[in-house]
């Protein structure tokens, strides 16, 4: 839920960032401002990972479906070495990222929060987000998210694993691939991750 908000501010943000620059906010709607955004930290620095994670992972699925094309005594040396430059690649890059997404936040959510929000509300949310009861949602939410991916999974995985062998059948034969006469079944299956 942090993260959908942190977005959703952050796109906001370069709407109003223009008329922010010149506001008079006083200097305690400033300080409930800056404690919002310490709060939130967490959140930009999980939207900095998407950002990073998410065209590695095009990135990774491009290079396994290459790999298949790869000499059979090469492949696991040149798996290891492409998995070793994306390690690397991430511990690069993950801290710039990171902290650039935080040292933004003011700039851009913090901007949002002071044009869109009066001090009183900003005071409510602050009450909000220090809460008990929100700490507790936070830290029940990875628990419901998992309990609601275990049962989308058991409900959807026999649907999801006949349809994901005819795509398989039907990409093979537009690439001109012969179906496998007995492939095992764990080939077959979609990776889904939880």
């Amino acid at each position: 839920m942090k993260i959908i908000a942190a977005t959703a501010l952050a796109l906001c943000a370069n709407l109003s960032f223009a008329q922010a620059a010149t506001s008079t906010s006083s200097p305690a709607k400033k300080e409930i401002i800056a404690k919002l955004l310490s709060l939130q930290a967490q959140s930009y620095e999980q939207l900095a990972r998407g950002v990073l994670q998410q065209p590695l992972g095009n990135l990774m699925q491009g290079a396994g479906a290459a790999l298949q094309q790869v000499p059979a005594e090469k492949r696991e040396a040149t798996a290891k070495a492409i998995e070793a430059d994306i390690k690397k690649f991430v511990e690069d890059n993950a801290p710039m990222i990171r902290d650039k997404a935080v040292k933004l936040a003011p700039s851009t959510v913090g901007a949002v929060l002071d044009e869109r929000f009066t001090e009183d509300e900003l005071k409510q949310l602050l009450n909000w987000l220090e809460s008990p009861v929100n700490k507790k949602f936070g830290q029940a939410s990875g628990e419901m998210q998992k309990a609601l991916m275990d049962k989308l999974m058991a409900d959807t995985a026999p649907t999801l694993e006949t349809r994901f062998k005819a795509l398989q059948q039907s990409v093979g034969k537009q690439l001109g691939i012969p179906p496998a006469a007995s492939a095992p079944a764990s080939a077959a299956k979609p990776v889904i991750k939880k």
